[in-house]
């Protein structure tokens, strides 16, 4: 056991001096004293290692996710956040002289140095200020949409159908309209024939998908789906000066909508996926993703759904790619995936309830045994702005839990005064503040009922016509319209909606 107050800061000094470029946490704190040689740090190069910032309500997750996003922005890795209520987009405005944050930096000896950092507002295809964020509903994919839907396995699988259905006979996806006119046509009786043609959907369950659009409709899915999709790279921006664009998707507009932001959080990190190349281990990642609420997007997720969250965290990393989950409890994670967050900031949990110390004894269950705490005693002990770390050290090795002091952010922890005027002012605008209406699926269906003949007679009917001899073998397979959706589906990968721009 660590005893005094030197062998502390050499204990802390070995496990994180790290060799290569890293993020200031903060200083470590040992038997309540605070030891400002004990210098708490993250390496760069395993900030794509993934994490988890945990913790009650008003511990200071946020200010958490602030501090390591202005390090990383510094450091010239482009960062995205949701913003749940609007506190983060105070990182566009530098923090004031005197305040907290100064007051924070003179405890831990160090000089406050206000700061506003590059940030660019996105929101939910217009819903609140920002530039509006839209997916196409095949890009989207059924496993994605089953999971805003709240669709229970079979009709997930009947879903994946119905989007090989669309994309077999070439009918465009765009928006919930085209997707509820494809489905409304399966269901009619001109469509009939097609709807016995897609093994395994019934009539029942195209009728129970039709209304959970309905409610989708209402809640933000009209906003969302649409074009211009956004496109993937607009993440993964520097400015001149060599600093990582902070791009926050604003959602205080759409705190109502849990279901809905949650699962287009997962979708803008599988796009990332698909996107980006394999580049193996870096200095430092392209980017880092942090999925604030992370709890909501396992609520209710069916197993297929968890399997696919579980192989792209696992798999990004090699792309560059570091995903940070903000909840409340570890424990809100499935294990599957919180077994790949090398990189833990555990803010106090509290322990008023049964419940609550049963999730305490979990918690500490999923850290490094420590020789310098008692875990249980330290995470219902922590101050605001103090958390019980551990990081991977540049061996891939867990560091010690420390009981460490944050650093104050150098930006504003107020939200800025105006989201709207930046936004517009951006680059971005230009490109996707617009919405454009194409013919889709919808005129198609429409134009296909309105031209379909009167059926003849069973007598009357022309015997069919002999199929038409191949001639060119692959070529014309794969340039025809079967062979063009086989494409389509080979590498639409785990969520239904990875695949190629073909």
């Amino acid at each position: 056991m660590v005893r005094g107050v030197a062998e502390f800061a050499g204990t802390v000094r070995d496990a994180y001096g790290f060799e290569g470029a890293t993020l200031d946490l903060g200083r470590g704190v040992h038997e309540g004293a605070l030891e400002r040689d004990a210098v708490v740090q993250l390496p760069l190069a395993t900030s794509n290692r993934h994490g988890l910032i945990a913790g009650a309500t008003g511990t200071g997750k946020t200010r958490t996710l602030q501090l390591l996003a202005e390090g990383l922005s510094d450091a010239g890795v482009a960062v995205f956040a949701a913003d749940y209520k609007g506190d983060l987009s105070g990182l566009a405005v530098a923090a004031p002289a005197e305040g907290k944050a100064a007051e924070r930096m003179a405890d831990l000896g160090l000089t406050h140095e206000p700061r506003a950092f590059p940030v660019e507002f996105l929101s939910l295809g217009g819903i609140g200020p920002g530039v509006p964020v839209r997916a196409t509903v095949t890009d989207f994919g059924p496993q994605l949409l089953a999971k805003i839907l709240g669709s229970n396995e079979t009709q997930e699988s009947s879903l994946a159908l119905v989007f090989r259905y669309a994309d077999e006979r070439g009918l465009a996806l765009v928006d919930l309209a085209d997707l509820r006119a494809l489905l409304a046509f399966l269901e009619s009786k001109a469509g009939k024939e097609d709807l016995a043609g897609i093994g395994g959907v019934s009539k029942q369950t195209i009728g129970v998908i039709l209304r959970s659009l309905v409610q989708l409709e209402d809640s933000g899915g009209n906003e969302f789906f649409g074009e211009p999709q956004f496109e993937i790279a607009d993440l993964l921006r520097t400015t001149p000066d060599g600093r990582g664009v902070v791009t926050c998707l604003e959602l205080a507009a759409v705190q109502e909508k849990p279901r809905l932001f949650s699962t287009v959080l997962m979708w803008l990190l599988a796009e990332l996926f698909e996107a980006l190349p394999e580049v193996g281990d870096l200095d430092k990642p392209k980017l880092v993703f942090f999925f604030d609420e992370a709890h909501l997007l396992f609520d209710d997720a069916t197993d297929a759904f968890l399997e696919s969250v579980e192989r792209t965290v696992r798999m990004i990393r090699s792309k560059g790619v570091g995903v940070f989950f903000v909840t409340q409890h570890p424990t809100d994670v499935p294990s599957s995936v919180l077994a790949q967050l090398g990189n833990r900031i555990q803010h106090a949990l509290r322990a008023f309830t049964p419940n609550d110390a049963d999730a305490l004894r979990k918690t500490v269950r999923t850290y490094p045994s420590s020789e310098l705490y008692d875990l249980e005693a330290l995470l219902t002990s922590l101050g605001i702005g103090e958390a019980a770390v551990t990081v991977l050290d540049e061996q891939g090795v867990p560091t010690p839990v420390v009981h460490t002091r944050l650093l104050g952010p150098r930006a504003s922890m107020d939200p800025a005064p105006d989201l709207d005027g930046p936004a517009k002012a951006s680059m971005l605008w230009a490109k996707y503040g617009t919405r454009l209406e194409r013919e889709s699926a919808a005129e198609a269906l429409a134009k296909r009922v309105e031209s379909a003949p009167e059926p003849e007679p069973a007598a009357k009917r022309p015997a069919p016509k002999p199929a038409k001899p191949p001639t060119d073998g692959l070529n014309d397979f794969m340039t025809s319209r079967q062979g063009k959706a086989l494409q389509r589906e080979i590498v639409r990968g785990m969520f239904g909606m990875l695949r190629k721009r073909l």
